[in-house]
């Protein structure tokens, strides 16, 4: 929940300058904006390499749910993606791993990509629980969507790794990497190469450490992402 109308032109205006068409097609680059602003990101960003989505979307379709952001509603103003199940709606907004599921659903079935968010707190980690958290909040999504995971994105992003400074290692990364993918391939053989983002404090100097590793296919980019210069030089670090 950052930015302003003017703060966003100028983090735009940035982007653009950088000209990151020259990582396509080896990167997709795509910024997910708070809802008021999708239409201010679609005009600033009309015809350039770069596409947008949101941050969150409603599992439902329409309705009396006052407040809530329909996902064919998103879609109008041109976004592709998605994000649902982020680590801070979890938390904040006690959202279920069958609530992402269904929010995942409704992001697809609205013509968005979602980005399917999954991680482990660091009680969780500490108590050697990643992979039994990770799996479940996965499942429950491969459960939901079935053949459909083979459209969506994955990205993992330990909490504990989220605005602290903390970045786990690209040997830890890759190895949570790994455990998804081999979840996706056993479960939905066709999600086998869905594309898996790392998002847990991606900076400029340890993107292309991490973007190295194998089962590594991109970033899910937080603070970074609000300095034109640090967001671009991570969008090169992926291409």
């Amino acid at each position: 929940m950052h930015g302003s109308r003017a703060a966003n032109a100028e983090l735009l205006q940035g982007l653009l300058a950088a000209d990151l068409s020259k990582t396509a097609p080896a990167a997709d680059v795509a910024v997910c904006a708070p809802f008021v602003y999708l239409a201010d990101v679609a005009a600033a960003l009309a015809g350039s390499a770069i596409t947008y989505g949101s941050q969150d979307v409603s599992s439902q379709q329409q309705g009396a749910f006052t407040g809530e952001v329909a996902g064919a509603m998103i879609r109008e103003f041109g976004a592709k993606y998605a994000i649902v199940g982020h680590s801070e709606r979890r938390s904040y907004h006690a959202e279920s791993n069958q609530l992402v599921a269904d929010k995942a659903k409704a992001a697809l079935a609205a013509g968005l990509v979602p980005i399917v968010c999954v991680g482990e707190t660091l009680a969780e980690r500490e108590a050697h629980q990643t992979e039994s958290v990770v799996e479940a909040q996965l499942k429950a999504v491969i459960d939901t969507l079935g053949e459909q995971m083979s459209a969506v994105v994955v990205a993992y992003e330990p909490v504990w790794a989220i605005g602290t400074g903390k970045t786990a290692s690209p040997a830890q990364a890759q190895a949570v990497h790994a455990f998804l993918r081999a979840q996706l391939a056993s479960a939905v053989p066709a999600a086998a190469k869905v594309p898996l983002l790392y998002g847990g404090s991606v900076k400029p100097d340890n993107a292309a450490e991490l973007f190295a590793q194998a089962d590594i296919d991109g970033g899910l980019i937080g603070g970074a992402s609000l300095k034109a210069a640090d967001f671009a030089a991570i969008a090169r670090a992926a291409a």
